[in-house]
């Protein structure tokens, strides 16, 4: 008999935890399979639940030794999710709860609360580890200052706050600071710290150290280095202090996420904070730089001020992951930063937006809150804030965010208080806007234009109409307000209309543009400056004048981008031929020194392969992963023979000789190299990739030549080579598994993924290692959705073991699956067939229960 189905919380339900905590002493005697964790908690009644209530502390997989309420042995009735304490058991008062628990952290394999890693003891406790720990009311609005012993004879004992006592054998921590649980930390190890120290404004010194393996030591410069120009930008940008004595992050290789901001002791995923010119790339340096930034940052939004409940997850998330965007921009390009994250926001979220997964940025209901940590949350919640800053203006949102530390600093706030301080510093009337965190769900944006000449001067009208489609749950959508920053241009190329930021509140709205000479082109949605899909039919002439003209870098590229989505379509549906006028811009992009190498590297690629799945699908067509990939290595082709004298000159100017450096000049240069080098590859068989390889002075050139060799077939004695030179290194061996699957021919793709998967070097419970095979064959297009199914069934075979021993890394790792809908029949009964297996597996967690039941139903929608 299966179990009933599980429940959802609802934001509707929430109510304040009757109880408020005043203390948490906890002391740890660790020992891998049998570690005793000793509470010890201070609670008095809550004024905002008047009357007698019983105490209910959640806890998992715990083993009660003790328990006492001031003292005197209590009996609570445990269940699967915590225990209760009658109320009649309980003193009228403030009271001291007790209790000691032992649990296994060897045997934790999901790596949520204590777990082990490679012999050392870590923690991971957002959303709901901590339950996993000990006994406690594990949710966001609950904070406390917490005071942490450690007892074990490992050398390097670490929690958070500040450091007040050490000994032979123990060590004690203070966070003077009320926080929640899920911002709990432990770590106890045999490391090393790579360390430096930060001045604040106000001339606090505060110590910084990395921990890591020993060996590691080498690869933690730019982390660091990362760290304090964090530190540096907060308190320019936003007037952000940091607030105690030490700051220490700690490189774990076994981590379900990238990283994690407890206060004072940031625990990293290793990939995010290991990096040398040897071994990483500039990809990797960048990410590095910005996680590093977005979880420093996290210290005022999220922990100095955080959610309420986890329906409010994107006031911590949506705003930190602006805060990083803004950081990133002002440390590298903010053209290339820009383009770059909306291609991560269409590729991730406008595609959960528009599946079974789609939910608000705020939702109202979940079964399992770590489903919840998606795109919409994280990149769209970041979107949301970028709006806010454009409709209010600079000035505007600082005094908004100032009055946001002042009022909320030690509290657990929600969408309503965010919004309240927007109000009350501009003046400004925001429940029509609140509507982009309630609301799921990608507007569709429709504008038809309007031209009359006159003697005097003409004018031209912009008539927009607003549409969002239903989601899961919300067939009607009213209106939102949409910032719409336009541009217009004289056909010889003038700007006569400099960016003007639009505000459309209504379903149409018509804007006038008058006392012009001639009929303009307009440049609309500049600078992305709204998360909408803008539906408008423009001729490939207006498209290439607009990606030789436009001022607006984003809309320069965009314009490029769906010329080449545009000429892709034709090629797919009509057997077109690659069109000269892309081609022609393309070639002009790339003449043209005065560019950011970097921008120029963005507009060479094409868009991908889901991309355009995506396009036809939305235009009413049924997309052909064979006949897209088929078409998109033919466009390539043309434009790789066509452009063959300015690609290959670009190639070789853009060599990058003496010491590597990972600045963004530096980056940008090798990017448009590679970019060369991709499309040369498909007219020279992988003469120069394979040239390349063997005299590269870095991971990037390495990696990049290998991937061209991959896409060429031709890369045989290159993986071996690379196999060979790096097989002690599992950051570098994670490429080897993605590369393969993601670029080789998509016939192979999925044979290829087998014959990884029994590599003597996949260890598949390693979340990195998982996820580099499986998100490698995800990410061919043509292999997953092969038509024999073969990439389904070894998709969902591999979910279906990691269930029992990771359910968060397997229930998110099940998105490949969300945008099975738009497929032919054949192909959506073998998605059904294994989404059906899967569902029907015996005890399925209640993570992969819901996601996969979620993606099931697209068949119903």
């Amino acid at each position: 008999m299966k179990d009933a189905a599980p429940q959802p919380t609802l934001l509707a339900d929430y109510a304040p935890y009757p109880f408020t905590v005043t203390e948490v002493d906890l002391t740890f005697r660790l020992s891998p399979s049998a570690t005793r964790v000793l509470a010890r908690i201070g609670l008095a009644p809550n004024p905002a639940r008047p009357g007698r209530h019983d105490l209910r502390l959640d806890g998992e997989k715990l083993a009660l030794l003790s328990a006492r309420v001031d003292g005197r042995p209590v009996h609570p009735v445990q269940d699967a999710s915590g225990l209760t304490v009658a109320a009649a058991d309980l003193p009228e008062g403030p009271f001291t709860w007790e209790a000691e628990v032992e649990i296994d952290p060897a045997a934790n394999t999901a790596l949520e609360g204590l777990y082990m890693s490679g012999g050392m003891f870590c923690t991971q406790c957002e959303a709901e580890g901590f339950r996993k720990i000990t006994f406690y009311p594990d949710r966001p609005d609950v904070m406390a200052p917490f005071r942490v012993r450690i007892e074990s004879d490992l050398p390097v004992l670490l929690s958070n706050g500040n450091p007040t006592g050490t000994g032979k054998g123990w060590a004690e921590w203070t966070d003077p600071w009320p926080k929640p649980a899920y911002l709990f930390a432990l770590v106890a190890g045999d490391l090393v710290a790579v360390r430096d120290r930060f001045t604040t404004k106000s001339g606090r010194e505060v110590a910084l150290a990395i921990w890591v393996r020993r060996g590691d030591e080498d690869r933690c410069a730019y982390a660091m280095d990362s760290l304090r120009r964090s530190m540096r930008w907060d308190e320019e940008t936003y007037g952000r202090e940091y607030d105690l004595d030490v700051f220490n992050i700690v490189a774990v290789d076994d981590f379900n996420m990238g990283a994690m901001e407890n206060k004072g002791l940031n625990i990293f995923n290793s990939k995010l904070v290991l990096a040398s010119p040897e071994t990483a790339t500039d990809a990797d340096f960048e990410r590095i730089e910005s996680v590093i930034a977005h979880e420093y940052f996290h210290n005022w939004t999220g922990n100095r001020i955080t959610c309420r409940d986890w329906f409010q997850l994107c006031l911590k998330e949506g705003l930190t992951v602006f805060r990083d965007q803004e950081f990133t921009k002002d440390m590298r390009s903010e053209p290339v930063k820009r383009i770059e994250d909306v291609l991560v926001l269409r590729a991730r979220q406008f595609r959960e937006d528009m599946g079974p997964l789609a939910h608000p940025v705020r939702p109202d209901s979940y079964i399992e809150i770590n489903n919840f940590y998606t795109a919409t949350v994280y990149e769209k919640g970041a979107e949301v804030i970028g709006m806010l800053k454009r409709l209010v203006g600079e000035g505007g949102y600082r005094r908004a965010l100032d009055l946001y530390f002042d009022r909320h600093d030690g509290e657990a706030a929600t969408i309503e208080d965010w919004l309240k301080v927007f109000e009350d510093a501009t003046g400004r009337d925001l429940t029509q806007f609140k509507r982009w965190y309630t609301d799921a769900g990608t507007p569709r944006l429709t504008v038809s234009e309007a031209w009359s000449p006159d003697a005097n001067g003409g004018t031209y009208t912009l008539t927009f109409h607003q549409k969002t489609p239903p989601t899961p749950g919300q067939d009607r959508k009213p209106p939102r307000v949409i910032p719409i920053a336009v541009g217009l241009l004289n056909p010889n190329g003038d700007e006569v209309v400099p960016t003007t930021m639009l505000e459309m509140t209504e379903t149409s709205q018509s804007f006038r543009f008058e006392g012009l000479a001639s009929r303009p082109v307009p440049s609309i949605l500049r600078g992305f400056s709204a998360p909408v899909v803008l539906d408008r039919t423009v001729p490939a002439r207006e498209r290439a004048f607009l990606l030789a003209h436009d001022t607006d870098p984003f809309n320069r590229w965009e314009a490029g981008r769906a010329l080449a989505r545009d000429t892709l379509a034709r090629m797919v549906g009509e057997a077109a031929e690659p069109s000269p006028a892309l081609i022609d811009g393309l070639g002009a992009v790339l003449a043209d020194g005065g560019l950011d190498p970097a921008f120029r590297a963005l507009c060479l690629a094409l868009p991908s392969e889901d991309d355009l799945a995506q396009a036809l699908h939305d235009a009413g067509r049924v997309p052909d992963p064979d006949r897209i990939h088929a078409e998109r290595l033919r466009l390539e082709t043309a434009i790789a023979r066509r452009l063959e004298p300015a690609l290959s000159a670009a190639f070789a100017a853009m060599e990058t000789p003496g010491p590597f450096s990972p600045d963004a000049a530096s980056a940008g240069r090798r990017s448009l190299r590679l970019a060369c080098l991709a499309l040369l590859t498909r007219i020279d068989g992988g003469a120069r990739a394979a040239r390349l390889f063997e005299t590269a002075g870095s991971m990037t050139e390495s990696a990049g030549a290998l991937a061209s060799l991959i896409a060429a077939d031709r890369a045989g004695g290159a993986l071996a080579a690379f196999h060979d030179r790096w097989k002690g290194n599992r950051l570098v061996i994670d490429k080897w598994f993605t590369l393969q699957p993601a670029l080789c021919p998509p016939d192979r793709a999925a044979g290829v993924a087998e014959r990884l998967a029994a590599h003597p070097d996949f260890d598949w419970k390693n979340p990195n290692r998982f996820r580099a095979l499986l998100g490698g064959l995800s990410a061919n297009h043509a292999g997953f959705h092969a038509a024999s199914g073969a990439g389904y069934r070894f998709y969902a075979d591999w979910l279906l073991r990691l269930d029992p021993v990771n359910p968060q890394t397997a229930a998110r790792m099940s998105t490949a699956f969300q945008s099975w809908a738009r497929y032919d029949a054949d192909r959506r009964a073998l998605v059904r067939a294994e989404l059906d297996r899967i569902l029907a597996a015996p005890g399925l967690s209640r993570d992969l229960t819901e996601m996969a039941g979620r993606i099931r139903g697209a068949a119903d929608a």
